[in-house]
C-alpha cells in the first residue's frame, strides 16, 4: 500500500498544473460519476425488487394452497363432527325412548308409590329390588331394558357375556333404572354397579338434567361412555318436576363411533381424524391413533410446543400449521362436538399436503430468477453502451445547473441581506450553517466568522439554550410529520430585566422557527428569523399601563357613589380572572374578563346615590334600573377598542344558560367570557355585605351557584370557582370580601 501511495503522490505532483488549469472539467466529471453510481444503485434496486416480487408471488401461491387445504380440512371436519354428533344423538334417543315409554313410566310410578325406603335392599345384583316394588313389574322392566340393550348395543362384549355362570361377573355395559332415591330398580345383564360416576349421573338426571358420562376406562379395560335421563310420571311434563326415577345407559366405545371418524373415499396416506379433550393440564386422545395407540392411552401436556391437540382445545374451529402427537409438522383443522367436552381434530402431514405445490413453486421461482438475471444482463449491456453519451450530456447539464444555482444563491443572499430581521440557519447541534448580514451585525462579527460556530459561542449560553430548546421541539415534530407548515413555530422571548420596562438590558425577540429538510451534505436544521421588538413591547406595555390606570380611575368614580359597592368591580375582575385561569383559558381570555369585570359597573354613574344606598325594598322599576346598568356600560364603551371582546362580554353577562336573559341567548351561544363574568359577579355580590344584609358564607354561596347551574349559570365556571375556593386557598385569599365597608360601619 505504501508503494501505491507513493505513486499517487508523484502523479498528483506532476499533474498539479493540469488539474488547476482544467478545474472546471474535473467539476463536471465528479457529478457524472455520481450519476453512474446512482444508475447502478437504481439497477440493483430494480433487480432486488424483481427478486422480491418473485418470492412474493411464490409466498402468495403457498398461502393460496394453505387456504385450499383449510377449506378441504374444514369440509371433512364438518362432516365427521356431524357424524359424531349424530352418534351421540342416537344414543340419547335410545335413552329418551326408554324414559318416555308409557308402560315403563306406569310401572315406575307404581313402584315409587308402593316402595318404602325401609323395605329396599341391594343383593348380589346391583339392580335387584325388594318385593315392595312388585316382582311382576320388576321382571317386565328388566325385559324391556334387556331387549333395548340387545337392539342398541348397550351390552357387554360377547367375550364378557359368555363367561361361565360359576364365575362372578363384573358389569361393564348395560341399561338400568333407579328410583327417586337413586336406588336400583332393574337392569339388563352386565350393567355395572350403581356407584361412582354412575351414581353421580343418576342423581343429576333426577334433578331433570340429561347427563353424559364422559368416556372413561371401564372395568373391562375398554373405553366406556354413559348416558342418564330422568323418568317422569305419566302426568308430568318434565317442567319443574323431579323425576320418579332415572334410566342409565353404559356402553363400550367401539367401532360404532370410530367408524364415524373415517372419511369415505379417503386417499391421503397421512390424513387422520381423532377426538381429544382437555384433562387437567394434558390433552387426552379419546380415540385410536394411526400409529396404533389405543384409545385413552396417550396424553400430552397442553404446553407442548406447537401441539395440534392443544391448539384445537384452545381455539376450537381454528386452522393452523402445528405438530401432531409424533412431532411431525401437520396442517390441522378442528371442530367442537356439541353436548360433549370433545374436539374433533382433522390433520394431514404438511410434507404430503404441500409436496406438489412446493415442487411447482420451486420450478416457478427458478424460472423467474433466470429470467430476471437474463434481463438484468441485457439491460446492463445496453446501458453501458450508451453511458458515455449520457455522461457527456449530464456533465453539460450539470454545468448549466451549477451556474444557475450560483446566480440564484447570489440573488437569495441579496434579498436576505436586505431584510431588516436577522436570518440564520442552524443544525440540530446548534452550529450556524448560514447567517445574513443583519444577524451578523447584531452579533458584532462578520458573516464568515459566524458560520461554523455554535449559538452559545456567538450570542451567549442563555439565548442559545432558549432557541435550542425550541429548535429541538420543531425538529422532533418535523421528523414525525414531515409537514413544514404544521411544525413551524413563532415565539417571543424576553431577556434581561422583564420587571422594568425601561431597563437598558431588556431585550424582546420575536423568533420564527422553520424546519429545514436535510440532504446528503447537510443534516436537518432550522431556519430562524429573529426580529428585535423591544421598543414595540415597551410601547405596548406603556399603553396597557395607561389603560389600566384609566380603568382604575373610572372604577373609583363608581365606588365613591356607593360605599357598599366599593371595590365590587375590582373583586369581580379578580374572581373572573381566577376562574378563567382555573379553566385553562389563555392570557387574552383572562385579560378580557379582568377588564370587563372592572368596567361592567361604569353605567352606575347615572344611577342616583340614594337608589344605590337604599336599604328598604326596591320597586320593580328601581330593581330594573339597577339590573340593567351594565347595558349602560356597554353603550358608554361601544366605541372603545380593546384587545379582546370586552364590550360583548359585558353585553352578554346578563344572559342565562336557559335563554331567559334580555337578549334571549342560551347555552354555548353566550360568550364564554360572559358566562365566567356572570358567575364572578353573582359570587362577589353574595359574599359581599350590602346595605340591606350581611355577607353570605362561601359555603352557602357555593350551594346557591350549584343549584342555579343549568338554569342561570354554566356548570364549567361554577365548578372552576368552587375548585379554586376549596383547593387553591380561595377562601383565605378572598376572606376580606365579606367585611363591611369601614365608612358604613362607622356610620352605623
Amino acid at each position: 500500500m505504501s508503494d501505491n501511495a507513493s505513486e499517487q503522490k508523484q502523479q498528483t505532483s506532476s499533474d498539479a498544473a493540469a488539474q488547476k488549469g482544467d478545474q472546471q472539467l474535473e467539476d463536471v466529471k465528479r457529478p457524472v460519476n455520481k450519476f453512474v453510481f446512482i444508475g447502478v444503485i437504481v439497477m440493483l434496486a430494480a433487480v432486488g425488487a424483481s427478486i422480491f416480487g418473485a418470492f412474493k408471488f411464490v409466498e402468495d401461491e403457498r398461502a393460496r394452497s394453505l387456504q385450499e387445504w383449510q377449506i378441504r380440512l374444514g369440509i371433512v371436519g364438518d362432516s365427521r363432527s356431524a357424524a359424531v354428533n349424530e352418534w351421540l344423538a342416537g344414543n340419547f334417543k335410545t335413552m329418551r325412548e326408554l324414559a318416555e315409554n308409557a308402560s315403563l313410566q306406569l310401572y315406575m310410578s307404581e313402584i315409587a308409590a308402593a316402595k318404602a325406603p325401609s323395605e329396599t335392599s341391594i343383593e348380589d345384583d346391583p339392580f335387584a329390588t325388594s318385593d315392595g316394588g312388585g316382582a311382576a313389574e320388576t321382571t317386565y322392566l328388566r325385559n324391556i331394558l334387556t331387549a333395548t340393550a340387545e337392539r342398541t348395543g348397550f351390552k357387554p362384549p360377547v367375550e364378557a357375556a359368555a363367561v361361565s355362570a360359576n364365575i362372578e361377573r363384573v358389569g361393564v355395559a348395560g341399561l338400568g333404572l333407579v328410583d327417586a332415591e337413586g336406588l336400583p330398580v332393574a337392569s339388563s345383564p352386565g350393567m355395572p354397579p350403581m356407584i361412582g360416576k354412575l351414581k353421580d349421573a343418576a342423581m343429576q338426571a333426577l334433578e331433570g338434567e340429561p347427563t353424559i358420562i364422559d368416556i372413561y376406562m371401564g372395568p373391562s379395560n375398554q373405553p366406556t361412555i354413559g348416558f342418564a335421563l330422568p323418568v317422569y310420571g305419566i302426568q308430568d311434563d318434565g317442567r319443574g318436576a323431579k323425576g320418579i326415577g332415572a334410566v342409565i345407559g353404559v356402553k363400550i366405545v367401539d367401532e360404532d363411533l370410530y367408524a364415524k371418524l373415517v372419511q369415505p373415499g379417503e386417499t391421503s396416506e397421512s390424513s387422520e381424524t381423532y377426538l381429544v379433550r382437555k384433562q387437567g393440564i394434558t390433552a387426552e386422545y379419546l380415540t385410536p391413533l394411526k400409529d396404533g395407540t389405543p384409545a385413552l392411552k396417550r396424553a400430552l401436556a397442553m404446553d407442548t410446543p406447537e401441539l395440534a391437540a392443544a391448539y384445537a382445545l384452545t381455539a376450537p374451529g381454528g386452522f393452523a400449521l402445528k405438530r401432531d402427537y409424533l412431532g411431525e409438522e401437520v396442517l390441522m383443522s378442528s371442530r367442537p362436538i356439541s353436548g360433549a367436552p370433545w374436539v374433533l381434530v382433522r390433520k394431514v402431514n404438511r410434507a404430503e399436503a404441500l409436496a406438489e405445490t412446493e415442487t411447482r413453486l420451486k420450478t416457478i421461482l427458478t424460472v423467474f430468477i433466470l429470467i430476471i438475471v437474463g434481463v438484468t444482463i441485457a439491460v446492463f449491456a445496453v446501458w453501458r453502451h450508451g453511458s458515455s453519451l449520457r455522461a457527456t450530456q449530464a456533465a453539460q447539464n450539470f454545468k448549466i445547473s451549477a451556474e444557475r444555482f450560483e446566480n440564484l444563491s447570489k440573488f437569495m443572499n441579496l434579498i436576505s441581506n436586505s431584510h431588516p430581521a436577522g436570518i440564520v440557519a442552524v443544525g440540530g447541534d446548534t452550529v450556524y450553517t448560514y447567517a445574513n448580514e443583519p444577524a451578523a451585525n447584531d452579533a458584532g462579527i462578520p458573516v464568515g466568522d459566524m458560520v461554523g460556530k455554535t449559538m452559545a459561542a456567538v450570542i451567549g449560553p442563555i439565548k442559545a439554550q432558549v432557541y435550542a430548546d425550541i429548535n429541538e421541539k420543531v425538529l422532533k415534530r418535523f421528523k414525525e410529520t414531515e409537514d413544514r407548515d404544521a411544525c413551524r413555530e413563532m415565539h417571543i422571548s424576553t431577556f434581561g430585566d422583564d420587571d422594568d420596562d425601561e431597563a437598558d438590558d431588556l431585550q424582546v425577540i420575536k423568533s420564527d422557527h422553520i424546519p429545514l429538510r436535510g440532504d446528503r451534505d447537510h443534516p436537518p436544521g432550522v431556519l430562524m428569523i429573529l426580529e428585535d421588538i423591544t421598543e414595540l413591547t415597551r410601547e405596548r406595555r406603556r399603553s396597557e399601563k395607561m389603560l389600566r390606570q384609566l380603568i382604575d380611575t373610572l372604577v373609583s368614580v363608581v365606588d365613591r357613589r356607593d360605599p357598599f359597592s366599593a371595590n365590587h368591580s375590582k373583586h369581580v375582575a379578580e374572581v373572573a380572572k381566577a376562574i378563567a385561569l382555573e379553566m385553562g383559558q389563555d392570557d387574552l381570555a383572562a385579560k378580557t374578563v379582568d377588564i370587563a369585570g372592572s368596567l361592567m359597573n361604569l353605567g352606575k354613574i347615572f344611577i342616583p346615590p340614594e337608589l344605590l344606598t337604599k336599604t328598604g325594598d326596591l320597586t320593580p322599576q328601581e330593581r330594573q334600573t339597577l339590573m340593567s346598568s351594565y347595558l349602560v356600560s356597554v353603550d358608554l364603551l361601544k366605541d372603545v377598542t380593546f384587545e379582546g371582546p370586552v364590550v360583548d362580554t359585558i353585553r352578554d353577562m346578563g344572559e342565562t344558560w336557559d335563554g331567559n336573559g334580555p337578549l334571549g341567548k342560551a347555552g354555548e351561544d353566550i360568550l364564554q367570557s360572559a358566562r365566567i363574568l356572570a358567575v364572578a359577579n353573582a359570587f362577589v355580590g353574595m359574599v359581599s355585605a350590602r346595605a340591606y344584609r350581611d355577607a353570605m358564607t362561601f359555603e352557602k354561596v357555593s350551594d346557591i351557584l350549584l343549584s342555579d347551574t343549568g338554569s342561570k349559570f354554566d356548570r364549567k365556571p361554577v365548578s372552576a370557582l368552587i375548585n379554586f375556593l376549596e383547593n387553591r386557598d380561595g377562601k383565605e385569599k378572598w376572606a376580606h370580601y365579606r367585611e363591611r365597608p369601614e365608612a358604613v360601619s362607622e356610620a352605623e
